[in-house]
């Protein structure tokens, strides 16, 4: 049965389940880009259009009258599909047009991608890659919200609606510069790593993830940040011109150790080797380009 001439705007109903979820019709607004009198006033339309009042206005905010919750029950359904709508859309049009849609944390992007997507592009001439660097928090929202087809992250993988397949091996390492006075000792204990001051990367990022739960399962307090940066290329940067101790990828250091501008420093006790691996959304079947890159890199 067609739907009626009446039924209400979809982005009316994605403004009222803002409204609903963050208690204020204003900040609905700011979310959505727009201006809290057109916000209201598409509130109001849509009142008028269900013939039901939604929302009950006061001072403190914008609460759901029982008509209003029993509509916003109805509208996560109807908003739910919109999204997949939208990102099947998005995909579907990504692969007519040949162009795949990566996210990828900073050390996959930076030391593993350009390789990969090198000779991906080698054997589909006629295909396009877009690429967006992350870290791997960002990298799921990104497949979650549809924005990416596929993505590669170092962080074990937490949520049931990803699948996953492993591309690779890395070994997070402590490294110092030649002059730290750690360059010259046999080793160190994990309560001094944990005591000293590193330069870091970002909240979100799996290389700090990765030491965080390393020393949490030691028995050791969070690490304690002297800088904290936003790619793996930056902290590698800093602590060459400087003189703090970074726990980071192998990867990122390989040549620098080699050359002996960068020292490994032994840490007693801790190995952190982990699983690089491609995600996907579960939900969805993976465009050919992504699956003609997995099984080139399986």
């Amino acid at each position: 049965m067609p739907l009626s001439a009446s039924f209400p705007d979809l982005t009316a109903l994605d403004l009222y389940a803002s409204v609903v979820e963050l208690g204020s019709l204003g900040r609905a607004a700011k979310m959505h880009g727009i201006a809290q009198p057109s916000a209201s006033s598409r509130i109001r339309n849509l009142e008028r259009q269900l013939g039901v009042k939604l929302l009950d206005r006061s001072a403190r905010g914008s609460t759901p009258t029982p008509e209003g919750i029993v509509v916003s029950g109805w509208t996560d359904a109807i908003l739910r599909a919109a999204h997949d709508l939208e990102a099947g859309l998005e995909a579907l049009k990504a692969e007519q047009s040949g162009r795949l849609r990566i996210a990828a944390s900073y050390t996959i992007a930076e030391y593993l991608l350009p390789t990969w997507l090198g000779r991906f592009a080698r054997e589909h001439p006629r295909d396009t890659v877009a690429l967006d660097v992350e870290n791997s928090t960002h990298v799921l929202s990104e497949l979650e919200r549809g924005e990416a087809d596929l993505g590669f992250i170092e962080t074990p993988l937490k949520t049931p609606s990803m699948k996953e397949q492993i591309v690779g091996h890395d070994q997070l390492v402590a490294v110092v510069p030649p002059e730290h006075p750690w360059a010259t000792r046999t080793s160190i204990d994990m309560t001094e790593l944990a005591e000293t001051p590193l330069v870091m990367r970002e909240k979100g990022s799996g290389t700090r993830e990765a030491l965080e739960q390393a020393l949490t399962d030691a028995g050791h307090g969070a690490p304690v940040s002297v800088l904290e940066l936003g790619s793996t290329s930056a902290v590698r940067s800093a602590v060459l011109s400087g003189n703090s101790p970074t726990v980071i990828s192998r990867l990122a250091v390989a040549s620098e150790l080699a050359d002996g501008q960068l020292v490994e420093v032994e840490v007693e006790n801790l190995k952190i080797e982990r699983d690089l691996r491609a995600v996907w959304p579960a939900k969805k079947p993976l465009p050919k380009l992504a699956v003609a890159l997995l099984a080139d890199l399986s």
